[in-house]
């Protein structure tokens, strides 16, 4: 079953195949009527970069719908949390059995982290192939 994710937003800016959209993100109770007078409510405008090669399509100001999978919503969690977290830990407590000193343990756990984002960084086109939005006409 593949699931959608779908935020409603408006077209900022179109350059060079990238469409910019702004999207409001807010959360349950931010649409309640006296969400101004409560501190629980609260929303965030977000700008989202949609890669298309068809952009003659749509201009600045179009209302659209920025669709992901949840698959990819899951991916993006794994690169960015789970797997950095793992390595973190595997080499805090690796290191910490071989060499016993947790200063030295903490600076390489924290010091592994460095090629994994260096690896992200040089593997960033692919990744983004994979995490790609795709974009819908609102209505």
């Amino acid at each position: 079953m593949n699931v959608s994710i779908k935020h409603c937003g408006v077209i900022d800016e179109i350059v060079d195949g990238c469409i910019k959209v702004r999207i409001v993100q807010s959360s349950a109770c931010a649409s309640c009527k006296v969400a101004g007078h409560c501190n629980a409510s609260e929303s965030k405008e977000k700008t989202v970069d949609v890669f298309d090669d068809d952009t003659d399509r749509f201009s600045v100001g179009d209302n659209v719908v920025v669709v992901a999978s949840q698959k990819m919503g899951f991916l993006a969690v794994l690169l960015s949390s789970v797997v950095p977290l793992f390595l973190l830990i595997v080499v805090l407590a690796s290191v910490l059995a071989m060499t016993g000193s947790e200063a030295v343990a903490a600076l390489s756990s924290i010091g592994a982290l460095a090629p994994y984002y260096l690896i992200l960084y040089i593997c960033r086109d692919k990744i983004r192939a994979r995490l790609a939005f795709k974009i819908e006409r609102d209505g």
